[in-house]
């Protein structure tokens, strides 16, 4: 397997955190969940508001096979041999103290930040996550109950990482921790314009 390398300075889950799709298919501990989603509140917000929220089915449970289903079936196919599978959503608005309800223009944001505590906290207890927009967004709302002025911003699976070889050749082959780009081609210092082209 492809190993990243970084500076030792950085959190090793962070470093050990990518996207799999081979899974072993054991359900993940309600235990364990709870202590994934606590992680993932723990993200900053505007406001302290908190806009994300997390609709979950474990394997094999009533909810499993109507979630898997709102999958495209590329990502069922393999999705299928994780523990838990998650849509992450979001509300459009704040609601102040009196009632009254103003855009919340940070809410995707806001999950992005949740998310992404959810999958280093994940990855600190031994499992991997693999995070897809590859899903029917209409069927999701429909499925899922979720109501008008919330945003079904993405899925994620969580489970125990599986052999490569349970998959296709042409997935087999991509089953490995990606590159990233330099820290000079992502970040400068100035504007827009100082981006390398």
């Amino acid at each position: 397997m492809t190993t990243r390398t970084a500076d030792p300075r950085i959190l090793p889950a962070i470093v050990d955190r990518w996207s799999p799709r081979s899974f072993d298919g054991q359900p993940v501990p309600a235990q364990d969940l709870a202590t994934i989603f606590e992680a993932a509140g723990l993200a900053p917000s505007a406001f302290n508001f908190q806009p994300w929220r997390f609709l979950y089915a474990v394997k094999g449970d009533a909810h499993w096979d109507a979630f898997l289903d709102i999958l495209i079936p590329f990502n069922q196919g393999w999705a299928a041999s994780a523990g838990a599978l998650v849509f992450i959503i979001s509300t459009e608005t704040s609601t102040a103290p009196d009632g009254t309800t103003s855009p919340l223009y940070s809410h995707s944001f806001d999950a992005g930040a949740a998310w992404a505590l959810l999958a280093l906290q994940a990855t600190a207890l031994g499992y991997q996550t693999h995070g897809m927009t590859g899903i029917d967004f209409d069927k999701a709302r429909s499925v899922l109950g979720i109501p008008e002025g919330w945003r079904v911003e993405a899925a994620t699976v969580i489970g125990k990482l599986d052999s490569a070889d349970k998959l296709p050749d042409f997935l087999a082959a991509r089953e490995h921790p990606g590159t990233r780009k330099p820290v000079a081609e992502v970040a400068v210092a100035g504007p827009f314009a100082a981006l390398p082209a």
